[in-house]
């Protein structure tokens, strides 16, 4: 009877570690992202994997837990932010793939296109760093403007203006309310969605599926090839991802960037 329950034993020790599911933890930050990786889970289930989500309310503890090797991968920025945090934290992560983008658009009460921009109409924009250079390359990508290179540019980096606009930075938050006031403003989606406005309906313009604040997978250098990292990215940019991505948050101003 010992005998037979030893074996049994050492049959349950080398026969559990195959039915057990490999994890994939994942950290994330809530809405959309949370929710576009529960669309993923089941697809990783078919793989053999089980997708564990770890949330965080903060934009530096996901880089420093998944650094520390407290997560696989994580999902909450956009490659811009991803560079700095790896100068500024000696961190050494990278992306393996966009997913979505919250993008940044051109909204009007006065005019309908951005042709029908005159000399001297007047443009918002939001005043911090990152957003007030995304806003700038926008307008450059329609022809507007024209800018310095660099990354963190601001309006004193404009060298081409032909339509003389005014530009006039403000806090992100007060860019809906200023519609009235102005001839158009850039907005992000979060304080655009706060307004009834959307991108994909009320945009005269926006960013598209390939600017640089997508948001994306993000893991270590070292697991950029591993058989996880391909079967996670495979899921998320998946055919039934993008569908849940059209189907259920494009109405909230998100878009596939896949």
């Amino acid at each position: 009877m010992h005998r037979l329950l030893l074996t049994l034993l050492l049959l349950l020790t080398f026969v559990l570690p195959a039915w057990a599911a490999e994890e994939i933890v994942v950290g994330v930050t809530p809405f959309p992202h949370k929710d576009i990786l529960l669309k993923a889970k089941p697809l990783l289930a078919k793989e053999g994997y089980t997708l564990v989500l770890k949330e965080f309310t903060d934009y530096v503890q996901p880089n420093l837990a998944l650094a520390s090797k407290l997560l696989f991968a994580n999902f909450f920025q956009h490659e811009p932010y991803l560079e700095n945090m790896n100068q500024e934290k000696h961190l050494k992560l990278v992306s393996i793939g966009k997913v979505h983008i919250e993008p940044l658009g051109v909204y009007s009460r006065k005019i309908n296109k951005l042709a029908d921009l005159k000399k001297g109409d007047s443009i918002s924009l939001p005043n911090d760093p990152t957003n007030e250079a995304r806003a700038l390359r926008l307008l450059e990508a329609h022809g507007i403007i024209a800018i310095k290179p660099g990354a963190l540019v601001t309006v004193a980096d404009i060298v081409n203006n032909p339509l003389k606009l005014k530009f006039h930075e403000l806090e992100a938050a007060q860019l809906p309310r200023a519609l009235e006031d102005v001839t158009c403003a850039v907005i992000n989606t979060n304080f655009a969605n706060e307004a009834g406005l959307i991108p994909t309906r009320d945009a005269l313009v926006m960013e598209g599926s390939d600017s640089p604040y997508a948001n994306i997978l993000v893991v270590r250098e070292e697991d950029e090839n591993s058989p996880k990292a391909k079967a996670l990215l495979k899921a998320v940019q998946s055919l039934e991802v993008r569908n849940y991505i059209e189907k259920e948050l494009t109405a909230k101003g998100i878009v596939p960037a896949f």
